[in-house]
């Protein structure tokens, strides 16, 4: 990605210099096997946080030393601030206005409203409040996957995004509600189409992106398609060394998760991202 010359977002909050209290850390490397177990538990991810959360260590004050002094920060914060400009303009164009999520980068472990995750838990979105997490160590399990590259990152932070913009729009707790007393299955696939149209969203922010300021460079859109696929229910469950059963999915096969992504790169146009008209649901 031709990122270098992009707008920087101010939306975001490095906490990489935090640690446990006492010394103690929280290892990432057990972040993939963690990161199944997560998407075989079906059911609604955020309650799944919650779990995992409660109380937890507490955070020591944060170093004074500087944190950063590689690319992550200065790059994420250039994704940002694309996704902050594709869809302040989107919301505009229907007389909405956007207001961004702040990206909170960290490692080990953090403390959220969704409760304490370790870095294991994977990139998040907390609605509660409106912070999309990231311990950018994730990105080295991405690569081991099969999702090198700095779009497949991108796209990564774009999904988060989609999960913003799904707040902000009302579609997160129409889901929630429709969830509520169904059965696991059924609450397995409304949480799939809600997956599958972040992952679209991410298209769509990245479509905007290259339109007005041709950030994309040829591989770009194979590397984030490969991300998308390498995060499929049933390529994870496959790694895993268990049978691939559809009922248990909670954020789609890999053909799917490909397909929504590029149909918001083509598109461009979040109206092409409604995963759940085309399934038959009525979100109400």
């Amino acid at each position: 990605m031709r990122w270098s010359q992009s707008r920087r977002s101010t939306n975001v909050e490095d906490r990489r210099g935090q640690r446990l209290s006492g010394g103690v850390r929280l290892g990432g490397g057990a972040g993939l096997l963690l990161i199944v177990v997560l998407l075989l538990l079906g059911g609604d991810p955020i309650q799944v946080l919650q779990l995992l959360g409660g109380a937890g260590p507490a955070l020591a004050p944060p170093t004074t030393a500087p944190v950063g002094d590689d690319e992550t920060a200065p790059f994420l914060s250039a994704v940002l601030g694309m996704t902050e400009d594709a869809w302040s303009e989107i919301f505009a164009e229907s007389g909405a206005r956007y207001d961004p999520p702040t990206l909170v980068l960290f490692n080990d472990a953090v403390q959220s409203a969704c409760g304490f995750q370790s870095a294991a838990t994977g990139p998040f979105y907390c609605p509660p409040d409106r912070k999309l997490f990231l311990d950018a160590t994730f990105f080295d399990e991405l690569a081991r996957m099969g999702g090198a590259g700095d779009f497949a990152q991108a796209y990564v932070v774009g999904h988060e995004v989609g999960h913003h913009v799904q707040t902000l729009s009302g579609t997160s707790d129409a889901v929630r509600r429709l969830q509520r007393g169904a059965r696991e299955a059924d609450g397995n696939a409304l949480q799939v189409l809600l997956e599958l149209q972040a992952d679209c969203y991410a298209g769509v922010f990245a479509s905007h992106a290259n339109r007005t300021g041709r950030v994309l460079e040829p591989g770009d859109i194979e590397e984030g398609l490969a991300a998308a696929a390498a995060i499929g229910d049933d390529r994870l469950q496959r790694r895993a060394g268990r049978e691939v059963t559809p009922e248990s999915f909670t954020h789609g096969s890999s053909a799917q998760r490909r397909r929504w992504l590029a149909e918001g790169l083509e598109t461009g146009d979040p109206g092409a991202c409604d995963t759940f008209t085309e399934a038959g649901v009525e979100l109400r």
